[in-house]
């Protein structure tokens, strides 16, 4: 068996809270038309218990994510360099419209806030992908 590091518990609870924050957005996102259906108020209700666990699950994301930067400091220069920052910005634009979307009040705000949450959401986790590689 290979052994465990602290560079693999890092990865995996990164990867573990993109796969909430991103699959949860997704998974939401697909149910919402049949949620509707059992109930006017009921995506509001998933919403909230979603956003229960999606924002400390940011906040593993943000933790984490900082943490690989540490541990990776010296890759750092270049398009590396170049690539994190443009990741940044995606995940700063992600965290920001799901909030923007938590308090939207009229369906609009509620689409485009959603669309753009789940669009940077899945850009980050491209972009990560990215780095890794």
């Amino acid at each position: 068996m290979l052994g465990v590091s602290w560079d693999t518990v890092r990865l995996f609870l990164h990867v573990l809270a993109a796969t909430v924050w991103v699959g949860g957005q997704l998974t939401v996102a697909a149910l919402v038309p049949v949620l509707r259906r059992a109930g006017a108020g009921i995506p509001k209700l998933a919403a909230r218990r979603f956003a229960q666990v999606a924002w400390p699950t940011f906040g593993v994301l943000i933790a984490t994510g900082i943490w690989n930067v540490i541990a990776v400091r010296a890759k750092v220069t270049g398009s590396y360099e170049t690539t994190l920052v443009v990741k940044l910005v995606v995940v700063f634009v992600s965290g920001l419209a799901a909030a923007l979307h938590q308090w939207a009040r009229t369906p609009t705000g509620l689409a485009v806030f959603g669309a753009l949450t789940g669009i940077s959401a899945l850009a980050a986790l491209f972009l990560g992908v990215l780095l890794a590689g």
